[in-house]
């Protein structure tokens, strides 16, 4: 059995030496680097957005078409990047959101609750900065209209 920790040579017999030979040179933390994918932060800051009390629905008319027709295709699943732009930089990253809310919620609340939640989510999970979350609310959820989500297909 060999010991992978190299001592340095004795100057003199009987005088033994205990300076470690460091490989690698430094801490480990701080060897490479990370990166991370925009669609990374997109589906944590999609999450963390439709956490929230108000949020109906993200995405625009036609982006919500679209993934409601996905929705139905085998392996297509449900996208939690729907409504969510993210550009990443090094250390920073700034957000694009499109949300619906539901009819009687205050717009401004929702906003600024979704800003907080997607702003600590990004940060406590990447490291990034998150510099900006712009919100834009496409629409209002009327509660006597139906899901796109629920609505039964038209051909069976």
């Amino acid at each position: 059995m060999t010991d992978t920790t190299q001592r340095n040579r004795p100057e003199s017999p009987g005088k033994e030496s205990s300076t470690l030979i460091k490989r690698g040179g430094g801490a480990p933390a701080t060897r490479g680097r990370t990166t991370i994918a925009d669609g990374v932060v997109e589906k944590i800051a999609g999450m963390a957005a439709r956490d929230v009390v108000g949020v109906n629905a993200m995405g625009g008319g036609f982006s919500r078409t679209l993934g409601a027709v996905r929705e139905r295709v085998p392996g297509g699943g449900k996208s939690v990047t729907r409504g969510v732009k993210a550009e990443v930089g090094e250390s920073q990253t700034a957000l694009d959101l499109e949300i619906v809310v539901d009819y009687g919620v205050a717009i401004a609340d929702v906003a600024r609750d979704v800003r907080e939640n997607v702003v600590a989510a990004v940060e406590r999970m990447t490291g990034l900065e998150v510099v900006e979350v712009n919100i834009a609310v496409s629409d209002v959820k009327l509660p006597d209209e139906a899901d796109d989500d629920e609505s039964e297909p038209r051909l069976q």
